[in-house]
């Protein structure tokens, strides 16, 4: 049922100053956002002591897989908690639902910290492990449309935009808090200390801020909207028949997930987290250094979320978003480039001086990632392949004619790989050994460093181009959830914002894996970008070409 007028004018812009309860709203409605950022780079970047601490008895390559699986997890299940946080939201009413999962989230990271290793508890630690992780994942599946949604209904007219892009930018403050947390814990007791038992206090320290979010929720109102539509006695009975029984309402959420959602969110991946891992795991670049310039870099994005979602409300929502993929995708190449030359300054020398290159019968070489270490790669081109990637260098593909031995060439010398089909264990790793060895001698006369000479990295400029990465993600980001919350009725917009969403977040949620696959199987380090670029495009034509400008459409009487 849709009443109400959807595209009348809205009333003339207020102050941008907001009031005193308008503070508490927005803030207590946007401290969830600020958990499921935090604890996004906590658990993703402690990972391999959560491997070694909750999964002992595997080896370490295994538990490392399986400490991303309780990682990944939580991405999984999200869509459910959509579902169902979203059903409720929709029947019962915005704050108590908002409430709950704000508890979930921060009662399953923050008994992370707490809960014993399998030293202590057996297999009942990773189980439980897992437990927490589901219960994260259903909790933050509800949290984000709940929170967009109230805070929409609590927004004046005119300021539609301004409010709901403060939700936004808590994910840049959350992923910064959780740098600085993990920074400080590191500096004050040492690596070993941190290894050790160290790591449980980021995620103790996130028991504050659930306090403090439980705290201000409760003291908050339900939203204005919803109260008005529960005393007309217009709320919907079943959110979820209703949202995906009309067409209308079906279509809608497929072009605000591909709209606002996937295009959007790889933009904000490769502004908060690629850069990150690029500089550390390409480059070389040390953590400490890549993490403070990331945090310094982020930060300076979350002021720009409110100044986007105001001039949203000024000019529209479309253009907005529409710059911010488009300009995204056609400085993403360029930018990352000169992270190579401003970083590693020889990495990009050797790259232009001895370029490598794998001649290989292109009907032995197989899809090459492996971030664990535990795949076997027994043909010639695989061996070489995997090597290189080890390496971390660039290469380019040459075929060689069929069943040859392939061949790796660094800048004039040439080193022929073998096939390690009918080898035993032995026998298989002498020669692996040796070739590797000799690879890695001729990457490094060729110039190639074994890590980023700090000496030579241009820190200001490495923080310009990590900066203006972060800067498109409010500028793509800023205006999407208004444009999310004005396309749907009151009676099921929890429903309808929060499925999409958390289904379009996949894009962004596995960009990073599947950008390093692409770079680990095409040989080339720039060639993962085409991932956030495609989908980046794609986002910006579908919102030009399907997604109706809403930054007229009134919604506190649309039920």
């Amino acid at each position: 049922m849709e009443t109400g007028a959807v595209a009348t004018p809205a009333e003339p812009v207020r102050a941008a100053s907001m009031t005193r309860e308008e503070k508490r709203v927005v803030f207590g409605s946007s401290l969830g956002t600020v958990f499921e950022w935090y604890d996004f780079l906590l658990f993703g970047s402690l990972s391999p002591i959560i491997a070694a601490k909750f999964f002992a008895n595997l080896s370490p390559s295994l538990g490392f897989i399986f400490a991303l699986m309780a990682f990944s997890v939580a991405y999984a299940v999200r869509p459910l908690g959509a579902f169902f946080f979203g059903r409720i939201g929709d029947i019962v009413g915005r704050k108590y639902t908002f409430l709950v999962t704000v508890a979930g989230m921060g009662l399953a990271t923050s008994l992370v910290g707490i809960l014993p290793g399998y030293a202590s508890w057996g297999l009942a630690a990773p189980v439980l492990l897992m437990v927490l992780r589901v219960v994260q994942g259903l909790s933050l599946g509800g949290e984000y449309g709940g929170a967009s949604t109230y805070v929409a209904e609590h927004a004046p007219p005119g300021k539609l935009g301004y409010f709901t892009a403060w939700v936004q930018s808590c994910s840049a403050a959350g992923f910064t808090l959780s740098l600085i947390v993990i920074i400080g814990t590191r500096t004050l007791v040492g690596e070993a200390v941190f290894a050790d038992w160290g790591w449980r206090i980021p995620f103790l320290f996130s028991a504050l801020l659930l306090a403090v979010s439980v705290w201000i929720r409760m003291s908050l109102s339900e939203s204005p909207v919803f109260e008005r539509m529960k005393k007309k006695g217009l709320t919907s009975k079943a959110p979820i028949r209703e949202a995906f029984g009309s067409w209308k309402n079906v279509w809608r959420m497929v072009i605000v997930m591909f709209g606002c959602v996937t295009g959007v969110t790889a933009v904000g991946a490769m502004g908060l987290i690629y850069p990150l891992l690029f500089l550390q795991q390409t480059l070389k670049v040390d953590p400490l250094t890549t993490n403070i310039l990331a945090g310094l870099a982020i930060l300076v994005s979350i002021p720009l979320f409110p100044l986007v979602g105001r001039l949203s409300d000024r000019i529209g929502r479309k253009p907005t978003i529409i710059a911010g993929c488009v300009i995204a995708a056609i400085v993403y190449f360029p930018f990352v480039k000169a992270l190579t030359h401003f970083a590693n300054p020889a990495y990009e020398a050797a790259l232009n001086a001895s370029p490598i290159s794998v001649s290989a019968d292109p009907t032995e070489c197989s899809f090459i990632f492996n971030p664990t270490g535990v795949s076997k790669f027994l043909s010639s081109c695989d061996i070489a392949k995997a090597t290189l990637a080890k390496e971390g260098v660039n290469y380019t593909n040459a075929e060689a004619p069929a069943h040859g031995t392939a061949e790796v060439k660094i800048g004039q010398t040439s080193i022929a790989s073998f096939d390690g089909n009918g080898l035993d264990a032995a026998a298989f790793k002498a020669r692996n050994d040796a070739f590797t060895q000799d690879v890695k001698a001729a990457v490094r006369a060729a110039g190639y460093p074994a890590k980023a000479d700090p000496a030579q990295i241009n820190l200001p400029m490495v923080w310009l181009i990590m900066a203006l990465m972060a800067a498109l993600m409010p500028l793509a980001y800023g205006a999407s959830t208004a444009v999310m919350v004005e396309m749907f009725p009151a009676r099921i917009r929890y429903t309808t914002l929060s499925v999409p969403y958390h289904v379009g977040n996949w894009v962004s949620g596995f960009l990073v894996p599947i950008v390093f696959a692409m770079v680990a199987a095409s040989g080339d380090i720039y060639f993962g970008l085409w991932y956030p670029v495609v989908w980046a495009l794609f986002g910006a034509v579908v919102v030009a070409l399907f997604i109706p400008e809403t930054v007229n459409r009134k919604i506190q009487d649309w039920y």
